[in-house]
């Protein structure tokens, strides 16, 4: 009789186990789970903490059924090799931005940053609402890709340098990190120019590789460190006034998601786009405080007729690019075509000056 009873509780055991695994293996089995590899360290204000908060926002908006995992620079390809490592499918997505793709579309620097360009509002109405990104998506079509800007900072600092800099001739011969079309200006100006990635930068200013940098924002210069070897950091950011990034996402496994899963990650990196800039104008007037106070940096301001050179620099750029590229000049012709109907607007609502007497 004990046999019969026991013989029961295990085939009821049994049973009971084998429905909850049947229930069980097609939830997993929906379950969709991606690895993205972020351009920049998961402890790095703003741009690498938007992407950490951008997939746990995922992860609990769809109830766990959309895992994408965070993976550090370079974790599982070189920061600057995501482009090709997405469009073959061997990552479903980066953490990355346009600008580091211009080894192949010099023209894809005008979806991050234009140097002397506008300010966010006039930005993101280019690229949302004004076709700037539809132009970008035709360039990615060709490599199987797919992208949605994923964050937005404000302007930046334009440049540390280890001595003060009294006049341009000083910066000649300089080897200095700079991004975007920015580079190309100071390379007009006799710098000898290169791309790192974030984390690769204090060590070439330690080592002697660059002898100067431009990267970001106090907020992030001073995570970096970049305070310990220049103590000179120059204002404005005159090569970024906003700058906006994007997840990168192989065009095949992003058609196998459902339209509820896509339209989360539209929406969390919508999200994340305003929250970041945000975040980025309210720390960054006490960061520079702690730079000056704290790590006796140097807070210096491009004198307005060198900021005038290298806008005559960007402007001579901008035509030899669009002379020798002709998808460069098509996404300058049709970017400054909306600035130009945009100013309409922009200079009727412009306060200039004070006007307290």
């Amino acid at each position: 009789m004990k046999f019969k009873n026991l013989l029961r509780a295990s085939l009821a055991v049994g049973l009971v186990g084998g429905l909850a695994l049947a229930a069980s293996g097609p939830a997993d089995a929906a379950k969709v789970r991606w690895k993205m590899q972020s351009t920049f360290g998961s402890s790095l204000p703003h741009l690498g903490t938007s992407a950490v908060r951008f997939v746990a926002n995922v992860k609990e908006m769809s109830g766990g059924e959309l895992n994408i995992k965070f993976f550090e620079p370079g974790a599982l390809v070189p920061s600057l090799e995501c482009f090709d490592a997405v469009s073959k499918g061997s990552l479903e997505s980066c953490w990355t931005t346009p600008g580091y793709h211009t080894s192949k579309y010099p023209a894809l620097s005008f979806f991050t940053t234009v140097p002397f360009g506008p300010q966010i509002g006039e930005f993101l109405g280019w690229k949302w609402f004004g076709g700037g990104n539809d132009l970008k998506q035709k360039i990615y079509d060709k490599h199987n890709l797919i992208a949605f800007d994923s964050f937005a900072i404000g302007a930046e600092t334009s440049g540390w340098f280890k001595t003060e800099i009294n006049s341009l001739d000083q910066i000649k011969g300089l080897k200095m990190r700079f991004f975007g079309l920015g580079a190309k200006v100071m390379e007009k100006m006799g710098v000898q120019t290169q791309l790192l990635p974030g984390a690769d930068i204090y060590p070439a200013l330690e080592r002697g590789v660059i002898d100067a940098t431009e990267f970001s924002m106090p907020t992030i210069d001073t995570k970096l460190g970049f305070y310990q070897i220049a103590k000179y950091n120059y204002f404005p950011g005159w090569h970024q006034q906003v700058s906006v990034s994007e997840l990168l996402m192989n065009k095949d496994s992003w058609n196998k998601l459902s339209k509820q899963h896509q339209k989360i990650i539209q929406v969390g990196l919508g999200d994340s786009v305003m929250h970041t800039y945000a975040e980025t104008e309210a720390r960054n007037f006490g960061a520079m405080q702690v730079m000056a106070d704290k790590h006796g940096v140097k807070l210096r301001r491009w004198p307005d007729a060198t900021l005038a050179k290298f806008e005559a620099a960007w402007n001579e750029v901008v035509k030899e690019e669009s002379a020798k590229d002709a998808l460069f000049k098509e996404v300058a012709d049709h970017f400054y075509a909306f600035r130009k109907g945009y100013s309409k607007w922009g200079d009727a609502q412009a306060l200039k000056g004070t006007y307290l007497k």
